[in-house]
């Protein structure tokens, strides 16, 4: 999904049949090296294997730090051009709530919870941070602070992005900043969110990746030993998955299609169920009724917002397909 999203960035989007340039097609054009493939084959071959081939996490410390600075690098400068242009006056009212033009606007509303659940995923990451802190016991204030600017994050790029454009704002939004902003040095301002973000990715993808090889090879060789010791088997497992990961974010159709699926099954599981059906469990006997009632309610709601996530989406594909069979022009 990061890749998916570095694409966007750099080789450009469509939109409900709207195309958005990249950064690279609007500097250089249209050119044979800033189209998706190579630009992904290119970014994988000598940034992201590069980054991947450290063994331990605490290696990526820095990239880690730098990524968070450029999202808040991304906040501010949306924050700053709505503010400016809100000052101003050219800013319209957007709407506070949603619009409900039928049963389907309804029922797709419900389609953004996988994301919402999707973006605080950061379970597994916890462990193999833990292990190698110092002192563990200053991973609780770890995750709170993480989640805590997670949270600030998110919230402050979602108020000024609708404010800024209104009902004009795309589903992600850094798509809308492909054109005049209104205000001074605008288009020098676009470039710089769309670089800083997708240098951005380029350096979350290896904290994300580092847990996914460990997992994925703690599941496959669940007796060999650690894998920053078998030199063999940890080229063929980084291998293995960035190939994997690669061919994905060359044929996902949609970005926002990946993350609806994958936020309402793995993510509610990894997020809700499996957590709340360890509690219900108790092999420890530390559980108590209230836990076990409130364990047994986060699994039913989490099963009930996947199902009613996965029709919908379902629907809205079915729907789309559709719509393009019975009017040749926008397919």
């Amino acid at each position: 999904m990061v890749r998916y999203d570095l694409g966007d960035v750099f080789s450009g989007t469509w939109s409900k049949g709207v195309h958005y340039s990249g950064v690279l097609e609007e500097w250089f054009g249209q050119r044979w090296w800033s189209t998706r493939p190579v630009l992904l084959f290119l970014t994988t071959l000598f940034v992201f294997l590069p980054l991947a081939s450290f063994r331990r996490v605490d290696s990526l410390r820095y990239s880690s730090a730098l990524s968070v600075v450029l999202a808040i690098v991304f906040v501010v400068i949306t924050a700053g051009v709505a503010i400016v242009k809100f000052i101003d006056g050219s800013i319209e009212m957007p709407h506070l709530m949603p619009q409900f033009t039928g049963q389907q606007s309804f029922w797709k509303l419900f389609t953004t919870i996988p994301i919402l659940v999707t973006a605080y995923i950061c379970h597994h990451n916890v462990h193999p941070i833990e292990n190698e802190l110092k002192d563990p016991s200053h991973m609780n204030a770890i995750v709170k602070t993480s989640l805590l600017l997670c949270s600030s994050v998110y919230i402050a790029t979602s108020l000024f992005g609708v404010l800024l454009f209104g009902d004009k704002v795309q589903d992600d939004v850094l798509a809308n900043f492909d054109g005049d902003l209104g205000v001074p040095y605008g288009s020098f301002l676009n470039d710089v969110v769309r670089v800083s973000y997708g240098i951005h990715l380029i350096l979350v993808f290896p904290i994300v990746f580092f847990s996914l090889r460990l997992n994925l090879d703690g599941l496959l060789f669940p007796h060999a030993i650690p894998l920053s010791f078998d030199n063999k088997r940890f080229c063929f497992v980084t291998t293995i998955l960035l190939a994997f990961v690669f061919v994905g974010a060359n044929y996902v159709p949609s970005i926002w299609d990946a993350f609806q699926f994958t936020g309402a099954t793995t993510a509610i599981s990894v997020g809700y169920i499996f957590p709340a059906a360890i509690a219900l469990r108790d092999t420890r006997g530390v559980a108590t009724k209230k836990d076990k009632m409130l364990s047994l309610f986060i699994i039913l709601l989490a099963v009930s917002c996947s199902t009613v996530a996965l029709s919908s989406d379902l629907y809205s594909i079915y729907n789309n397909e559709t719509t393009l069979d019975e009017d040749p022009l926008l397919s």
